[in-house]
């Protein structure tokens, strides 16, 4: 299996071991920690495997409690806390080797007609996805060559990811860089078409640059780090149906950052304008010795 899509699906695909207790893969990588957002894309799967699957999700709220060991399986065990006429609620704990590691919440909430509708538009007109180079084809730009760890993670990256602003490098870009960022993404291969998938997927993603917009102003976001960054917990908002294999735009802002912690807000929208996602999620920093 060498499409990164295919692996990410894979990933995805629980093992059920009892009615309402599950185990994931933990892929053995050279990380300090497993990736935040594959903890919280298997955990919602482990909530919507234990649903009709009539009802999609519409919000999940999660704390990461503890850093989980790449290469380890996490075992999910599933509380069935609520199911109404409307809304299904699950809490799952995520646990490796005898330890809580991660709490998630969901709700699920039966499709139904709204009496009116509203959104805000994307804050600014940005470039087409297909217009923007890729962040390995700006490095390589930069440095001449991809450094072997990041050649190894474009190659592992199931999300093509496309910045909307070129990287800064300086410390003159850096001074100058407001606490936003705004990306394109969309998976590197088809996910299928179960919409549980597509939504996992996107939990995924949604991991992977939002703290982006809290570090712009203090460090260039590839290249040596200054600083031990965490994700703390994090909230979505699903709104509309969506694909994860189709261009997304993911609109970021960093409201404050104070106390050794830093909140960012996001917004998802298809190519269309249309809001699709909701995300707020706090991380920790910490500058790192030298």
């Amino acid at each position: 299996m060498t499409n990164p899509a295919e692996r990410l699906v894979d990933l995805l695909d629980l093992e059920q071991i009892e009615v309402n207790i599950f185990r994931g893969r933990s892929p053995e990588e050279s990380l300090q920690r497993v990736f935040g957002g594959q903890v919280a894309g298997q955990a919602l799967v482990a909530a919507g495997r234990t649903t009709d699957g009539a009802r999609p999700v519409h919000s999940l709220h999660a704390y990461f409690l503890r850093p989980g060991r790449p290469g380890v399986p996490i075992v999910y065990q599933v509380e069935r806390v609520r199911d109404g006429r409307s809304f299904t609620t699950r809490r799952v704990t995520a646990v490796q080797q005898g330890r809580t590691i991660f709490n998630l919440t969901a709700s699920f909430h039966k499709p139904e007609e709204g009496a009116f509708e509203h959104q805000l538009p994307p804050a600014r007109k940005v470039p087409d996805p297909e217009s923007l180079p890729t962040v390995a084809e700006e490095v390589r730009e930069r440095l001449g060559a991809l450094p072997e760890s990041l050649e190894r993670m474009a190659r592992r990256q199931p999300f093509d990811i496309r910045y909307v602003d070129r990287l800064r490098w300086t410390p003159e870009e850096v001074e100058a860089a407001e606490p936003r960022s705004a990306v394109w993404m969309r998976a590197v291969g088809p996910l299928g078409d179960d919409p549980l998938v597509h939504t996992c997927a996107l939990t995924y993603a949604s991991d992977m640059t939002l703290l982006d917009a809290v570090r712009l102003p203090v460090e260039p976001l590839w290249g040596p780090r200054g600083f031990d960054l965490a994700s703390l917990d994090h909230a979505m908002w699903f709104h509309r149906p969506f694909r994860a294999d189709e261009w997304f735009l993911y609109d970021q802002e960093s409201p404050i950052a104070t106390g050794g912690r830093g909140l960012a807000r996001g917004r998802i929208y298809d190519v269309e304008g249309r809001m699709l996602v909701s995300v707020v999620q706090e991380g920790l920093f910490r500058r790192l010795e030298r």
